[in-house]
């Protein structure tokens, strides 16, 4: 899989990752957890190793944990989950937590999640960092309604990552954030980029671009995430779900080559 650099260590991010919201929010012995296995197969087989969680997933970081912990060796995940509560001490109980249900000693990235009590938990997150518990800071928020708030965060304060949503009917993020996040040497992970749902629901009633298979993608989802892989604020995308089979195709839409400025035009004229 093709990768792209953290601006702040310049170490290689593989460009399609795995998100947990939902898909993995499901115990032992029931149908869906069993296919889980398969999700993780496909990311690694394609080269990918993000997977970000989160504690207000449900059982998401402990099935990802036990998932992980069942195979021999361990594989090399990217781990990425988030802090959500107020209070030092909160903040350091709920961490603590994403650790021990991760079953590891080291998480890749904690991120703040909605900049909730950010100021506090950034100062716990860089003494976690100096001490090699966490290797990266970030943080996170999903409405356009804090998206000032964010645009000062990341003037003043050294950030290693930024969460955003962005998607072709989700473009509030171009305006300001992802050049700034550019401009200041911070990675970007874009979630949510099919919209919710509700974009790829659209185009699944249009046919697909004749020009589709030349730029390597066979279904929209594919091309949905070809059209974010464009911008080049964005380090990885993490489209979130439960299904081998969907995991795979995701993952190929870092395969081929880039979308042209053409074939971007289209597609944003379709939504």
């Amino acid at each position: 899989m093709p990768t792209r650099r953290i601006p702040s260590s310049g170490e290689a991010l593989p460009v399609i990752g795995l998100g947990t919201w939902r898909g993995f929010d499901f115990a032992p012995g029931s149908a869906s957890y069993a296919r889980l296995p398969g999700v993780l197969d496909a990311l690694f087989a394609a080269g990918g190793s993000v997977i970000d969680s989160s504690p207000m997933y449900g059982l998401a970081e402990r099935t990802v944990g036990e998932l992980l912990s069942a195979r021999r060796p361990r594989p090399e995940a990217f781990l990425a989950t988030k802090v959500w509560t107020a209070g030092r001490e909160a903040g350091i109980r709920q961490m603590d937590e994403s650790f021990r249900l991760l079953q590891t000693d080291r998480i890749d990235l904690m991120q703040i999640h909605n900049l909730l009590d950010w100021q506090t938990h950034l100062s716990t997150l860089r003494q976690m960092k100096a001490a090699g518990r966490i290797r990266y800071i970030g943080v996170t928020h999903y409405s356009p309604a804090a998206y000032d708030e964010m645009e000062s965060v990341l003037r003043r304060t050294p950030l290693d990552f930024l969460q955003i949503n962005y998607a072709l009917d989700d473009r509030e993020a171009e305006k300001r954030l992802l050049p700034l996040a550019r401009e200041r040497g911070v990675a970007v992970i874009c979630n949510t980029p099919f919209g919710g749902g509700g974009l790829l629901r659209r185009l699944s009633s249009l046919p697909m671009p004749g020009w589709a298979s030349e730029a390597g993608a066979r279904t929209w989802a594919q091309l949905a995430l070809k059209f974010l892989l464009v911008n080049p604020a964005v380090t990885c995308i993490i489209p979130g779900t439960g299904n081998p089979q969907y995991m795979a195709e995701n993952a190929a839409a870092a395969s081929g080559p880039p979308l042209s400025a053409r074939q971007v035009r289209e597609l944003l004229a379709l939504v």
